[in-house]
């Protein structure tokens, strides 16, 4: 798979004990996004964060420390994100989701 040149980078902001369907919501929004044909995604998980509630998620405070925050970062067309971004914002019933216009440089796959 082959990515350059004007792209969309789509950054979901969750919390980790967030579920969809009783799984984890950051891996069933990879599995979907897989399933779409989405080039790529990171799941990056926070030591410290704090959303809309401005409650403090940290790895120091026992009583929150396994609902830290997660991120999900893609990049890939406007056109491939438009498409699934109804079925994310069905997913996400609380939490944050960024689209950034950004300019691939270079994204080959091994064998592309």
């Amino acid at each position: 798979m082959r990515l350059e040149g004007d792209g969309i980078l789509l950054r979901i902001y969750i919390n980790e004990t967030d579920k969809f369907e009783g799984k984890p919501l950051s891996q069933v929004i990879v599995d979907f996004l897989r399933k779409n044909g989405i080039a790529g995604a990171t799941v990056i998980h926070g030591s410290t964060g704090f959303g809309a509630h401005s409650t403090i998620h940290d790895v120091k405070a026992l009583r929150v420390s396994e609902d830290l925050p997660v991120i999900i970062e893609t990049i890939d067309t406007s056109d491939k994100l438009d498409k699934i971004f109804p079925e994310l914002e069905n997913m996400i019933k609380e939490g944050l989701i960024i689209a950034q216009k950004v300019h691939v440089r270079k994204y080959v796959a091994r064998g592309g």
